[in-house]
């Protein structure tokens, strides 16, 4: 049975040799992330859902081959990233982040919801306006939790690249939501 307390690679040994509880509970412990990062990047909800069942069909069928060499989240966001990447390709159509993604919290009052949703808007057009690179850069620091290290992995980029695109995007960022404000 799968501990919650299991580190996630531990979880994808457990699985490799039969244990499905241990995969329901790293779907569970990633299933948001994974794919906030994709609806965020393709704008579009069914598509984003589409792809999910892709990742995770890949990480199902490639569970055996499974050597933890990185962190699994590297693992998992590069199996994601690489799926949005041919599902943009292949279906050709531009990135934009849906404003409806970022909702405000339901227990505020009125002017605090409007605000905080008004503020969600202001923060997606933002990001659909850096250049690919840095977008993709940012959603996976912000979404994924990812370090720059591992970042630069999935994007097959150096280091050195990975932060600039992070430092581009936070400079792009604060003057489009200077903007805003």
């Amino acid at each position: 049975m799968a501990d919650l307390a299991d580190s996630d690679e531990a979880l994808m040994k457990r699985y490799a040799q039969g244990d499905v509880g241990a995969f329901d509970l790293l779907y569970r412990r990633h299933e948001m992330r994974v794919w906030r990062y994709l609806e965020r990047h393709t704008g579009n909800r069914a598509t984003a859902d589409e792809l999910m069942q892709e990742v995770w069909f890949a990480v199902a069928r490639d569970a055996v081959r499974y050597v933890p060499s990185a962190r699994f989240t590297t693992w998992l966001f590069t199996i994601a990233h690489h799926r949005m990447i041919d599902s943009v390709r292949t279906r050709r159509q531009e990135s934009s982040l849906d404003p409806e993604a970022l909702l405000a919290d339901p227990r505020a009052g009125p002017l605090a919801a409007a605000i905080s949703t008004d503020q969600g808007k202001a923060l997606l057009r933002a990001v659909s306006q850096l250049p690919e690179e840095q977008r993709d850069a940012f959603l996976l620091q912000m979404e994924a939790d990812l370090s720059v290290e591992e970042i630069a992995a999935i994007t097959a980029s150096s280091f050195e690249t990975t932060k600039s695109r992070l430092r581009y995007a936070r400079i792009k960022l604060r003057e489009l939501l200077k903007e805003h404000a």
